[in-house]
């Protein structure tokens, strides 16, 4: 199908055959994080803040089950939706934290939040489609869109005093007869924002009369500040509803770098996702699938450990940014990032990299995140407070000198 495909590109002349590629490949932008990420990799002096990630290691207890998993011979293709003990106990796991039961049969493994989040995307969107998405938002999301041939409309929150806002109305209009998709990051990175039962019922009932799907990405769902867990769509949703949630154990169980996550969704999407799977990555290997199933059968004291890590973070670097008059900031509910405007600063990109330069503290501009978040800046407060106590006198001397 790509030989007749707009979305295609020659290469360079000198290239075996004039070989070609696809134009959305061959003119992908650097994703902005990684512009400034870049400068300090490596650096043992870099206070790197940049990316959605702690500097705590993965507990040993995770890392001891998935490496008795390799002495036990899992080192072999498995299931391409996940053990069954492991899907099992994340049904029970989710059973046990929403308000409607979830069965096995929704429940499918996948390698990353980010590998979910495309093959949930490729099972629905096709050309012609397109995709609401909620920003600002994690680059990746918009970028999924429009690999999987779809195009894709993002419909900003609104922004009071550093306060953010989803505007339903403004959601709804951006919706037409192509959209396929309703997909929301709550709660939000990079903004902190997290939906309420209220605005998800409404997003619900619009999708369900329309045929639309929602993707929702739950991912930071543990690591909220006022209560245990995030509203969640699976807390209202029928089990045949067109839903898919998209979740991780990256963030609340200290995983980042393992790479395997979960989507819940109707039972009967299931054999359209194993298929997925298989075509990208054949199956989540198994002695990883060891180390996950400890983490969610042992692993709720390390979940309130991290959370309160992050709540410790949070008080640490709310009210030293919140405290400089150039600094827009309100709290932010959930999730680990401080997401702030810094006033006269207009390219955030380069406002990062002198930050780096200058002081060694590593952070992400706004814009990384869409237009929306241009004069902005994300900070990652998931460290301990030691790192995070010198980057704020860093930070704010720089906020005094620029």
């Amino acid at each position: 199908m790509y030989e007749s495909s707009p979305l295609l590109t020659r290469g360079p002349a000198n290239a075996p055959g004039r070989a070609r590629i696809r134009s959305l490949v061959a003119e992908a932008e650097p994703q902005l994080i990684g512009e400034v990420a870049r400068l300090g990799i490596g650096d043992p002096e870099a206070i790197a803040l940049w990316y959605g990630e702690g500097d705590m290691p993965t507990p040993r207890f995770i890392c001891d089950a998935a490496y008795q998993g390799m002495l036990n011979g899992e080192t072999f293709y498995s299931h391409k939706r996940g053990l069954p003990e492991l899907r099992q106990a994340m049904a029970d796991y989710m059973t046990g934290l929403y308000q409607r039961p979830v069965d096995m049969d929704r429940v499918s493994l996948c390698s990353s939040g980010m590998h979910g989040i495309m093959i949930a995307m490729q099972a629905i969107l096709q050309a012609g489609d397109n995709a609401v998405l909620v920003g600002p938002l994690w680059p990746n999301a918009e970028a999924a869109t429009k690999v999987a041939g779809a195009s894709a409309r993002v419909v900003g929150l609104d922004n009071e005093n550093g306060v953010w806002r989803l505007d339903l109305e403004k959601l709804f209009a951006a919706t037409d007869s192509a959209t396929r998709i309703i997909f929301v990051n709550s709660p939000g990175n990079p903004t902190g924002w997290m939906m309420e039962r209220e605005e998800q019922q409404a997003i619900l009932d619009f999708a369900r009369d329309r045929g639309i799907w929602i993707l929702a990405d739950e991912v930071y769902a543990r690591l909220v500040y006022d209560r245990p867990v995030a509203p969640s769509f699976l807390d209202i949703a029928e089990p045949d509803d067109p839903v898919v949630v998209i979740n991780s154990f990256s963030k609340s169980w200290a995983m980042t770098g393992w790479r395997i996550g979960w989507l819940t969704h109707p039972a009967w999407l299931g054999a359209g996702l194993s298929e997925l799977v298989e075509y990208s990555s054949s199956t989540v290997p198994p002695f990883l699938q060891r180390g996950a199933l400890a983490a969610v059968t042992e692993g709720e004291p390390l979940v309130a450990e991290i959370r309160e890590r992050c709540r410790a973070g949070r008080d640490i670097v709310t009210p030293a940014l919140t405290a400089h008059p150039r600094v827009i900031m309100a709290p932010p509910v959930a999730a680990f990032y401080a997401f702030f405007k810094v006033d006269g600063m207009t390219d955030s990109l380069a406002w990062a990299t002198q930050l780096y330069r200058e002081t060694k503290v590593g952070i992400a501009p706004g814009r990384a995140f869409g237009p929306v978040g241009e004069g902005w800046i994300r900070l990652c407060f998931a460290s301990s407070p030691e790192r995070l106590g010198i980057a704020m006198e860093r930070l704010t001397g720089f906020l005094d000198r620029n």
